[in-house]
């Protein structure tokens, strides 16, 4: 059998689906009664880039409008946030195309950006580079989507914290620390969320702290939960919202950030193949990027460094953590980096799919945007700027229907399609999917694409990232080993995020814990935070048991991706970001 093992297993990650009841486990389609309910004008799941962009941009049409902020109740605007504040578990690289920004903060100036903190210096100088090997770099013309002239670096997490002291200023109800466990459905219609409860042992029994979770009732509801959102997932089923789209597929993405001690001049990007391998059976695709930060708050000279990795691969030793550090023994980076110091580190999956795998972005009573919907250019590294214009097209949208009376918000999925989002989004909508077929055969195809930008007719197919068979390959022969100065382990990564995941909460990790050694090879390696083990007295060859240290877990939702399924944890646990 083709993607067998020896015992004739399958060794594909779709194989051994995760034990989730869904999308019933994340739906609840009764409401508590009235004295038992939080009531809220516009609840928004997560307080990311595009949820509170949203939050500011409806907060702007209210403030014109006393009349309708009165009808939205006391709490017009309520954003719900698991981590221990805004931006706590937000990550990229990031480049951002500035006019969406400036659109929702259309009083502030770049400089004003770079004295908030979150923003670190306009792109004056870029060059991209191939890696033929370990020693070797070759400085190429800049592709039109590495193209970042004019464009501004900054920390998303950092960009969050603003937008949640903006947004409380201007009326937003910001509960962090709080988990929306389910989507509250009531005749076919979205009508807010459940909170999660705390003070729940790992045994799922109550504790002495035990607090039971609320339901948020509201008269639209904006699923903005970034890469594999729980509720977004169900809400996408429930609602058969990607009828007539592709899979969506997924990329993972590992960060450091180095304070250095020579300032960098340019933004830099590689494209391989080296540290990855160019075997078609390998199946990896990847690259990587390099920006200059500039803090004008402390005056230090910081760098931003990462390696994003298709995850359709199938050497199962294949570690994104790992070919970081790998990358950065090359000479073009040693340069770069020596005598500095790390300071920060993360990890995240993103969506790659783009328009194809996009689903329908509004049902009744609620509607997605940023992450939540795809909304990924992954040819250019870019959707920031997409999360802050879908933020702001929702916030429009919500705005318009409700001062009519109105729970249907499909002027909002035209409003995607018309504007800058769907139109970049369209232009490339048939580059990403040749390099399915590996770098050699793929990359032609589509440099096609990229260049005639959307011109060419067709549609090409995704292959779903968990479908293909995984074998014990040799990839990680090339990894050096972690001297905790300049290359680390993934341990002492987690530790710097200030991660914090409490020993006697439950597990939010589904996965099965005895599949073949392929398998459990495969979230050994790809997980960049240490959560899965294989026991050292584990046979070699097929099953093994699989160990789940979830309190690792930086809920990149890489697992999502290759089998198994991240699911929302307690409020409050996870990492907490501040550079990334």
């Amino acid at each position: 059998m083709a993607g067998a093992n020896g015992n004739g297993r399958s060794t594909a990650p779709i194989a051994y689906p995760p034990p989730v009841d869904s999308p019933n486990e994340f739906i609840k389609r009764e409401i508590d009664p009235e004295d038992e309910i939080i009531e809220v004008g516009v609840a928004i799941v997560g307080g990311g880039t595009a949820g509170l962009a949203t939050a500011n941009r409806l907060l702007q049409l209210l403030a014109d409008d006393p009349e309708m902020m009165e009808r939205l109740g006391e709490v017009p605007v309520a954003v719900i946030e698991k981590a221990t504040t805004c931006g706590g578990h937000t990550l990229s690289g990031a480049v951002v195309r500035p006019g969406p920004l400036e659109e929702l903060f259309p009083e502030m100036t770049r400089e004003d950006w770079r004295k908030e903190g979150f923003a670190f210096g306009e792109v004056k100088k870029e060059a991209v580079y191939l890696t033929p090997t370990s020693k070797m770099s070759l400085r190429i013309p800049t592709p039109p989507p590495f193209k970042n002239h004019g464009n501004e670096v900054i920390s998303v997490s950092a960009l969050a914290r603003y937008q949640q002291k903006v947004a409380e200023e201007a009326g937003a109800y910001i509960l962090t620390e709080t988990a929306a466990t389910k989507l509250l459905v009531e005749d076919g219609v979205v009508r807010g969320i459940r909170s999660g409860d705390k003070g729940v042992g790992k045994d799922g029994e109550p504790g002495s702290n035990y607090e039971p979770g609320v339901d948020v009732v509201a008269k639209a509801t904006v699923l903005a939960e970034g890469c594999w959102g729980n509720l977004t997932g169900a809400a996408i089923r429930e609602f058969n919202l990607a009828e007539g789209s592709e899979p969506q597929v997924w990329e993972l993405g590992v960060k450091e950030v180095w304070k250095v001690a020579k300032p960098l001049d340019r933004l830099i990007h590689t494209m391989g193949p080296w540290p990855l391998s160019i075997s078609p059976k390998a199946g990896q695709i990847g690259g990587t990027w390099i920006y200059p930060m500039k803090d004008e708050k402390t005056g230090d000279d910081l760098v931003s460094i990462g390696f994003v990795v298709e995850l359709e691969y199938a050497d199962a030793t294949t570690s994104p953590h790992d070919l970081l550090q790998t990358f950065k023994t090359h000479p073009l980076v040693k340069k770069i980096l020596e005598g500095g110091e790390r300071v920060g580190w993360g990890a995240k999956a993103l969506p790659g799919g783009g328009y194809w795998s996009m689903p329908k972005v509004s049902m009744p009573g609620a509607v997605m945007v940023g992450d939540s919907a795809g909304m990924v250019d992954t040819m250019a590294l870019k959707g920031v700027h997409h999360c802050i214009k879908s933020g702001i097209l929702a916030a429009e949208a919500i705005y318009e229907q409700l001062k009519r009376g109105e729970t249907s918000f499909e002027n909002y999925d035209e409003a995607i399609e018309n504007s800058s989002v769907g139109k970049e989004l369209w232009e490339v909508r048939n580059a990403r999917q040749p390099l399915q077929k590996g770098l050699l055969i793929g990359g032609p195809i589509s440099g096609i694409h990229q260049i005639t930008k959307g011109k060419l007719p067709g549609r090409a197919s995704w292959h779903r990232n968990d479908a293909k068979p995984m074998y014990v390959g040799k990839t990680k022969n090339r990894y050096p080993i972690p001297d905790g100065k300049y290359t680390f382990d993934k341990l002492s990564s987690v530790f710097i995020t200030g991660n914090e995941n409490e020993d006697n909460t439950p597990n939010h990790i589904r996965v099965q814990t005895h599949v073949p050694r392929e398998v459990a090879e495969t979230w050994v390696w790809m997980c960049p935070a240490g959560v899965y083990e294989i026991p050292e007295d584990a046979p070699e060859t097929g099953d093994v048991d699989v160990i789940v240290n979830y309190t690792n877990c930086v809920q990149c939702g890489a697992i999502t991706a290759k089998g198994g399924r991240l699911t929302t944890p307690v409020g409050g646990d996870g990492p907490k970001y501040k550079l990334t």
